[in-house]
């Protein structure tokens, strides 16, 4: 029988929702924005040259208003918040989280979009896009410092060389912002 409190034997208790400071993704306001303009903008082409066209219906008015509705759905991004010991990322509808310091396995999904895939010991499973860790370096702290905790306790058992590979990545892109900022870069 599991205890209440939501943990398994052997592993450490659930941190509290906020024991402190928490990092947000903070390009997720400007690109819910972008996703909200895009489904507007298709609405309000749509509706107006089926106007124009004098062929708007309340049918045809739905059509377009769910087609809007679903460009957004596609574009709209998901909000990623880390903590200590935790990471997670909401959608719409729902909410997953892992515990950082419990990773087992982080994976890079390379494709058309590519993906890191996290997974704790607990079972749970959270996917978001690189380029929000790159953008972020509060969120890339905070996964990197609890990545390390879970590899010295031995719990991360794959993904070391996605960490670290990331790692790299993310230390060029802010050494490239800080050249670009002090005018070092060459033109």
């Amino acid at each position: 029988m599991k205890p209440p409190d939501g943990t398994r034997p052997g592993l450490p208790r659930l941190p509290e929702r906020h024991p402190g400071p928490t990092a947000y993704d903070r390009q997720w306001t400007r690109q819910l924005h972008g996703a909200l303009g895009s489904a507007a903008v298709l609405l309000a082409g749509l509706t107006l040259v089926d106007w124009a066209a004098a062929t708007l219906s309340p049918w045809r008015g739905a059509l377009w208003l769910t087609l809007a509705v679903l460009l957004f759905l596609v574009l709209c991004p998901p909000r990623v918040a880390a903590g200590t010991g935790w990471l997670e990322t909401r959608f719409l509808l729902r909410t997953h989280r892992v515990r950082t310091d419990l990773l087992v396995s982080v994976r890079c999904c390379e494709g058309i979009a590519q993906r890191l895939v996290l997974r704790d010991a607990l079972g749970a499973r959270v996917e978001l896009d690189p380029r929000v860790l790159v953008a972020n370096p509060d969120l890339w702290r905070r996964l990197d410092e609890d990545a390390h905790r879970a590899r010295s306790a031995g719990a991360l058992l794959c993904g070391r060389t996605a960490l670290d590979r990331l790692g790299r990545r993310i230390d060029r892109e802010t050494a490239l912002a800080v050249f670009r900022v002090s005018g070092l870069e060459d033109p």
